[in-house]
């Protein structure tokens, strides 16, 4: 179960306080596949940062009681001096999995052939993300948080990136921010969209596009 209770979240600007989420609500179960519309600027990312524990909210609650990946294609927690290796021995202690079975599948997963023991810092965008989503395969999760993971690398490795979360893992939990109705649509059993700071659900896919599209 993940649950956020009365959660906002603001961020200093040059004119004062910004509010990107404002006393939101929110309850999933482990297994729930659950899209996120909004606009840009609306606040999905900074939502899926918060359940992920990257940020902590303003105020209210964040309670998980599943365990939960940070967002796919995400490298901002990498020591960047530190090689793609060191990293990963890094993150395989903290989750407790066993280094070697991680490096096997991350040097195969990834492709990074000898980039794995080059620093991060020398990681294109497109490698960094390669990186960062072979880990969280690599390291078993209850729950997947993805924030347009699926753009990641050529159509070949998209496809791979799809086999391997959403079919090898379809009994896992997933919450999917894409601005592609057809993932969403194919993805989710219900929506959640962001506008304004507020959050409302829709247990209806169909229903939460319409409401979506109104806004536009």
């Amino acid at each position: 179960m993940i649950k956020l209770e009365h959660v906002t979240k603001q961020y200093h600007i040059q004119s004062g306080w910004r509010t990107v989420l404002d006393d939101i609500n929110f309850e999933m179960n482990g297994t729930d596949k659950i899209g996120f519309l909004g606009r840009n600027g609306a606040g999905k990312s900074t939502l899926i940062r918060l359940i992920s524990g990257i940020e902590q909210p303003t105020s209210g609650k964040v309670t998980r009681e599943t365990s939960v990946s940070w967002p796919l294609a995400f490298g901002g927690a990498f020591q960047g001096t530190l090689t793609g290796m060191d990293n990963l021995r890094f993150i395989a202690r903290i989750y407790d999995v066993d280094i070697q079975h991680v490096r096997d599948y991350v040097q195969d997963f990834a492709e990074l052939g000898n980039y794995l023991y080059e620093p991060v810092k020398s990681y294109s965008a497109g490698m960094r993300a390669r990186f960062a989503f072979a880990l969280s395969m690599a390291i078993e999760f209850d729950c997947f948080l993805i924030d347009e993971v699926i753009a990641v690398g050529d159509a070949k490795f998209q496809r791979k990136c799809e086999e391997e979360l959403f079919e090898k893992r379809k009994d896992r939990g997933i919450i999917l921010v894409s601005h592609e109705v057809h993932n969403i649509r194919e993805r989710c059993e219900s929506v959640c969209v962001l506008n304004d700071g507020k959050l409302k659900f829709f247990q209806n896919v169909d229903e939460g596009f319409e409401h979506y599209n109104a806004l536009l």
